[in-house]
């Protein structure tokens, strides 16, 4: 596949930003729709989670962003698989489909660990899991969707602690499986986008005010794996650095461009090399 080149993302980006306020706005929320104004945003800022939709999604799309819904609780305000729901995953997929020929689904796709429905997908996406505290019924379930050949694609946790605890719940769905670091000459970082660097994609409020990218002691982005006996790639973590919150704020004159490019290069080459692998 023909990469483009890496200058057409900011200018891509830069152009959604009309669209991306648009679909925010869409009846199908209880909330969190973005003003038409530019607005700073502040440090902190979190958007209205709205609930699991009811409707049916609709089949025989090529391409569904599907993001887990898992058991666990961050700083007890709201469910840790809920962060970023569902602007980022709207947004991002906004620039899936102008960049690549995919013919992806518009709209987020929550499903549950425990739901049979998930090995439908090929990809998956789960953030905050230094929170994770997944039943049995999520552990077997996820590992069912890796072993049978999915992808999961994680973000936004930083530091040893949460490193601890999301190792921790790995162990329990891939037990004797080991996590590595994945090299920069890896096929993820060269599917579709050539990425020679990692980029440490801070939250929004440090983001926009330029203060420091990282968070707790997670002071050095990393991205590592869980492969198969066969060499798949099963998982891909990004460890202290935040997609989603790049995804979710692209649109914002505010928000730096380099953290909106890495991040949906990254989210870009994952899943094409879900759906080649």
């Amino acid at each position: 596949m023909t990469s483009i080149p890496y200058r057409s993302v900011v200018l891509i980006v830069m152009a959604l930003v009309g669209f991306g306020v648009s679909a925010a706005r869409s009846p199908r929320l209880s909330g969190g729709a973005v003003t038409a104004e530019p607005q700073r945003p502040e440090p902190g800022h979190q958007e209205e989670r709205p609930k699991l939709l009811a409707e049916e999604v609709p089949r025989g799309r090529e391409f569904y962003f599907t993001r887990a819904v898992y058991s666990g609780l961050r700083r007890r305000y709201f469910e840790s698989w809920s962060v970023d729901y569902p602007k980022a995953d709207r947004q991002f997929l906004i620039g899936l489909r102008r960049l690549t020929n995919i013919e992806a689904y518009e709209m987020e796709n929550p499903v549950r660990l425990d739901d049979p429905d998930l090995r439908r997908y090929p990809f998956l996406y789960i953030l905050e899991v230094g929170y994770m505290s997944l039943t049995e019924a999520e552990v077997i379930g996820l590992r069912e969707f890796l072993l049978a050949g999915g992808f999961l694609l994680i973000d936004d946790f930083w530091g040893t602690w949460e490193w601890m605890n999301f190792e921790s719940e790995m162990q329990r769905v891939l037990p004797g499986y080991r996590i590595v670091d994945i090299p920069l000459d890896h096929p993820l970082l060269s599917v579709f986008y050539e990425i020679d660097e990692l980029v440490q994609v801070p939250n929004v409020g440090q983001g926009v005010s330029g203060g420091p990218t990282w968070e707790r002691d997670g002071y050095v982005p990393a991205l590592r794996g869980v492969f198969d006996e066969k060499g798949r790639l099963m998982v891909a973590i990004n460890w202290n650095t935040d997609l989603g919150d790049a995804w979710e704020w692209a649109e914002n004159p505010f928000y730096p461009l380099k953290y909106s490019n890495f991040a949906y290069q990254m989210g870009i080459n994952s899943i094409v090399y879900a759906m080649s692998h």
